[in-house]
């Protein structure tokens, strides 16, 4: 059977990092987009209005919390809070949050905007935070099989999803 301890203590960070990367750039660009709306008063409706205040929740929420599983992992990879249980707790909450919020924006554009035929405000800044949103749903629909798989393996071993990762 193949070792997975290698493959996670390097593809945890890799992909946490990632994750973490496209949050930032995903709740900047929400937040900067709610910031624009409630100066102006020029939200396009209260469907966009909400959607975008939700991923901006997302965001940040993806972004504390990968930041500290990554800091966890790094310094106490043995700790509960580094465990299969904790990560696949929190990986599957995120990725309900994280479909959610995508397919609802994508849906209030009708799919997605071309800028060039309509002169919503802020076209191409809801064109990105529609794609980031869809990039951190597949990160963590990554995160979420690998989660699965080490708890499927875990168990078939006899170990406790309570254990660390590696």
């Amino acid at each position: 059977m193949v070792d997975a301890a290698v493959h996670v203590k390097r593809g945890h960070p890799a992909l946490f990092g990632t994750l973490l990367v496209f949050g930032i750039i995903e709740g900047a660009t929400t937040s900067w987009l709610t910031m624009q709306y409630n100066n102006n008063g020029s939200y396009p409706n209260s469907s966009i209005r909400d959607r975008v205040r939700f991923l901006v929740f997302v965001s940040w929420w993806t972004v504390v919390f990968a930041a500290a599983y990554l800091a966890v992992f790094l310094l106490a990879a043995d700790n509960f809070l580094a465990s299969i249980a904790s990560h696949g707790i929190w990986i599957f909450l995120t990725w309900i949050f994280w479909l959610a919020g995508a397919a609802a924006l994508t849906a209030s554009l009708g799919g997605g905007l071309s800028c060039g035929l309509t002169n919503l405000a802020y076209c191409g800044q809801l064109n990105a935070a529609i794609a980031f949103a869809w990039i951190e749903w597949i990160i963590i629909t990554i995160l979420l099989i690998v989660i699965v798989l080490l708890g499927t393996s875990a168990l078939r071993r006899g170990d406790r999803l309570s254990a660390g990762l590696v």
